[in-house]
C-alpha cells in the first residue's frame, strides 16, 4: 500500500506563530465557554456541555482560541482533536479523577513521563502544581508537537520538555498511523479504520533508552496514551529495565489490541495493584518494597 501524503487540511493544522493573546474566542465563543465550563458532572449537564462544546467547534470553523485550562496557557485547535476540543470547552472532564490520582503522588523531585501527550492537558496541569518537577512529554506527530511546544513556551513552567518520537520496543523509525478525525488517535498500530490522514515514518525510541538519555534514576510516575501499542512498549521496558526504573505509578488507556496473557495481568505479575478504572483508563501503583521479579 502507498504512503498517503497529508492533505491540505491536515498541513494547515499546525500552531499559528502569532503571539499568545492574539486569537481570543469570540463573544459568542466565549459565551459558550463559559457555560461548558461551568457543566457539572450530571447527565443532564454533561448533554448541555456537549451539545454546546459541538456548536462551538462549528463556530470555530478550524480557529485556534488563546485561553487558560488546567491552570495553563494554551492555543488550542479543537478541530480534528479531541483532547483540544475537551481541553477547551470542558476541561473539567478530562480525565478529573486520573490527574488528581497523580496530582496526590506529586512531591518536590517528582519525574513524569507523559506519553501521547497531545498538546499538554497532563503534563501542564502538573506543572502547574509542581513547579519542581521533572516533567517530559512525549508525542511523535509532528504537527501537534508543534502546538505542544509553543503551549510549554508561553508559560512560565521551566521544568516541562517536549520530545517528538513515538514510543516502541526499539530504537529506529517506525511508521505512525494518522486519524483523519482525531489526530490523538495516531498510533504505530491500526486500531481504527478512521486513519485515513497519512501514514508517517517518525524517530521512534524505546522508554528505556529515554530514560537514559535524560539521566532519570528513577521514574515516579507514567502517563500512557499511545493506542494500543501499550503492550509494545512496556513488555520491552520490563524486560531490559532494572527494577530500580520501573514506574511506581502507571497511568493507561485499556489496551486496545489483545494477544495471549493480557498487559493488565503481567504487571499484577510484576507486583502492580489497580488502584483505579475509570470509562477510559486504568492506574496500577507498585510499593516501592515490592520484591516482585521481572
Amino acid at each position: 500500500m502507498p504512503i498517503l501524503t497529508p492533505n491540505p487540511a491536515f498541513e494547515a493544522s499546525a500552531v499559528d506563530p502569532l503571539p499568545f493573546g492574539r486569537c481570543p474566542p469570540s463573544r459568542l465563543c466565549a459565551t459558550i465557554l463559559s457555560v461548558t465550563r461551568r457543566c457539572s458532572e450530571g447527565w443532564a449537564a454533561k448533554r448541555l456541555a456537549f451539545f454546546l462544546r459541538s456548536m462551538g467547534v462549528k463556530i470555530l470553523r478550524g480557529r485556534p482560541v488563546d485561553t487558560e485550562s488546567l491552570g495553563a496557557r494554551m492555543r488550542l485547535r479543537p478541530y480534528n482533536n479531541v483532547a483540544e476540543k475537551r481541553l477547551l470547552f470542558t476541561p473539567q472532564y478530562f480525565d478529573a479523577r486520573e490527574r488528581a490520582l497523580i496530582a496526590s503522588k506529586l512531591s518536590e523531585d517528582f519525574i513524569f513521563i507523559d506519553a501521547g501527550a497531545s498538546v499538554g492537558g497532563y503534563a501542564l496541569s502538573l506543572a502547574a502544581l509542581a513547579p519542581r518537577a521533572r516533567i517530559l512529554a512525549i508525542e511523535p506527530l509532528p504537527e501537534v508537537f508543534e502546538r505542544l511546544v509553543y503551549n510549554i513556551d508561553v508559560n512560565a513552567f521551566a521544568n516541562v520538555k517536549a520530545l517528538c518520537c513515538a514510543l516502541a520496543d526499539r530504537d529506529g523509525e517506525v511508521t505512525l498511523f494518522v486519524n483523519a478525525f482525531n489526530r490523538g488517535e495516531s498510533s504505530v498500530r491500526v486500531v481504527s479504520g478512521d486513519w485515513r490522514g497519512a501514514r508517517l515514518r517518525v524517530p521512534a525510541k524505546s522508554l528505556l533508552s529515554v530514560l537514559r538519555a535524560e539521566g532519570y534514576r528513577r521514574l515516579d510516575a507514567i502517563k500512557l496514551d499511545i493506542e494500543g501499542a501499550e503492550d509494545l512498549v512496556l513488555d520491552a521496558y520490563f524486560r531490559d529495565a532494572p527494577a530500580a526504573l520501573w514506574p511506581r505509578l502507571i497511568v493507561m488507556e485499556f489496551s486496545l489490541r489483545r494477544e495471549g496473557q493480557s498487559l493488565e495481568e503481567r504487571l499484577r505479575d510484576l507486583g502492580y495493584r489497580e488502584i483505579l478504572r475509570t470509562a477510559e483508563n486504568v492506574a496500577y501503583e507498585r510499593d516501592a518494597e515490592s520484591g516482585a521479579a521481572a
